[in-house]
């Protein structure tokens, strides 16, 4: 049974006016600073070859307290919302502001946007409903195919609601759904298993995704992925030029570009575009954006966790850098204003810059015509996992769908083929960019310094010259 009271932390377990005493005193002196509540509800459910494996449900509640001075912050969170526990987060906090004199920056202005619906994804549908949906997919694809052998499903749904009160009084909330379906399927043909995977969501309630016309599409993409992986070659290896898909490859542009044009990298100097700003990075044609304020998408937010709106922000405009994503604590350290790109993992985590939905816009060429330009290389629609290294740019991602392409022409599917490069020569090889921009289907998750968050990412049809492909082909 889920509790669907509102969370109004200032009527149940605050008074507002004490609240405000304690967060003030923790912040006299400070530049910056607020108080942050959050409640958040999720529901995981998993079946796995026939069977439930997964049924879990977590609540949790607190708040986390931030003093702010130059460089330092202080921070300070506990699971018990009460003015005892405000009092003491509040003296750890302010060991950040020292002797004081600071002066406080100005609070972020309000929004009355609405991005996403406010109603409960987790309750909103039964239990018992969500439990033979995912017993119907099972079903549904060891009928379509016999060579399936194993077939996981999940429904995911959370809640989160937050308040924000900073120091001069005012209050922000924002309350954020998300929802999530996902299919894994392993097939077998001739001794040979080969595995795909398909999915998405974003903040929306679980109605849509469960219904059988979105299931079942969904399905068919995981299928339609491990089946053409049965017949997959070895990955060709050497420097050939790649063309990229639409949509979720933007994954690529998210780690090897978006975590290096974060507020925090660049002002600390630690990152491969640090002091570049004005200056062409990227090849004509190429602008980047990271954009906060698109409805019900998986990065998106109304106001992110220090209460600045989000925002559509220029990053990268044909090939010039001309922006970074900015929290409040780095942009006033760079003589810039937020961006609405401040976000935490939860009240346990003070705010850092991180990205919303990060995608490239589209160009004039015909995907078509982009991929008949390889000469000999290959065509990458689908990626897993990458790691980038910020400081160089140096980027590792494996493809988990790819076609060797000789003449323009695609040919074989090819297994264990790895993307190698670094983002900002990669940025500088794009030497087309399709007219189909898409964004992916909501599946994403970031990782920086511990904390994650759901992100978005997008990008047209690339073809990026001279990457390196690691692969395992004699």
């Amino acid at each position: 049974m889920t509790d669907q009271t509102p969370f109004r932390p200032f009527d149940t377990l605050l008074d507002e006016a004490a609240a405000l005493s304690v967060l003030r005193h923790a912040t006299d002196g400070a530049e910056d600073g607020e108080l942050f509540l959050e409640r958040r509800r999720s529901e995981v459910l998993v079946f796995d070859d026939g069977r439930v494996k997964t049924a879990s449900y977590n609540a949790a509640e607190g708040f986390g307290l931030r003093a702010v001075k130059g460089t330092v912050a202080g921070y300070a969170h506990s699971t018990e919302i009460s003015e005892t526990a405000l009092k003491r987060a509040a003296e750890t906090a302010r060991l950040a502001v020292g002797d004081g004199g600071g002066t406080m920056a100005d609070a972020p202005r309000g929004t009355n946007a609405r991005l996403y619906t406010d109603a409960d994804p987790v309750s909103g549908v039964e239990f018992g409903v969500k439990i033979e949906t995912l017993a119907e997919i099972d079903a549904f694809l060891r009928a379509e195919d016999a060579r399936v052998v194993q077939v996981t499903a999940s429904i995911a749904a959370s809640l989160q609601e937050v308040e924000i009160l900073r120091p001069e009084g005012a209050r922000t909330a924002d309350i954020r759904p998300m929802t999530r379906i996902n299919v894994s399927v392993i097939v077998e043909e001739n001794g040979r298993r080969e595995s795909g995977s398909a999915g998405g969501g974003g903040r929306v309630v679980l109605t849509g995704l469960i219904d059988r016309g979105h299931w079942e599409s969904v399905a068919r993409e995981a299928l339609r992925i491990a089946v053409v992986n049965l017949s997959a070659e070895p990955a060709p290896a050497g420097v050939m030029d790649v063309a990229l898909g639409p949509g979720w490859p933007g994954i690529l542009l998210h780690e090897a570009v978006g975590h290096g044009l974060e507020g925090d990298f660049n002002r600390k100097k630690s990152s491969a575009f640090a002091g570049l700003m004005g200056q062409r990075v990227a090849a004509p044609g190429v602008t980047v954006l990271d954009d906060g304020t698109i409805p019900d998408r998986r990065g998106s937010l109304t106001v992110d966790d220090e209460g600045t709106p989000s925002g559509k922000n220029v990053l990268i405009e044909d090939g010039i850098l001309v922006g970074y994503m900015q929290d409040r604590q780095n942009a006033r350290l760079m003589g810039v204003e937020p961006t609405g790109n401040g976000r935490r993992e939860s009240f346990a985590h003070a705010p850092m810059p991180r990205m919303t939905n990060t995608y490239m816009l589209g160009g004039d060429a015909d995907p078509a015509d982009i991929v008949a330009e390889v000469k000999n290389g290959i065509y990458a629609p689908g990626f897993g996992g990458g790691q980038v290294d910020i400081t160089s740019g140096k980027f590792v991602f494996s493809c988990t769908e790819a076609y060797r392409v000789k003449d323009g022409r695609i040919g074989a599917p090819v297994k264990g083929a790895t993307l190698i490069g670094d983002g900002a020569t990669a940025l500088q090889q794009i030497r087309a960019i399709g007219n189909d921009m898409a964004l992916d289907p909501g599946m994403g998750n970031c990782g920086k310094a511990g904390q994650w968050v759901p992100v978005g990412v997008g990008q047209p049809t690339l073809l990026i010259g001279g990457l390196t492909v690691g692969g395992s082909a004699a």
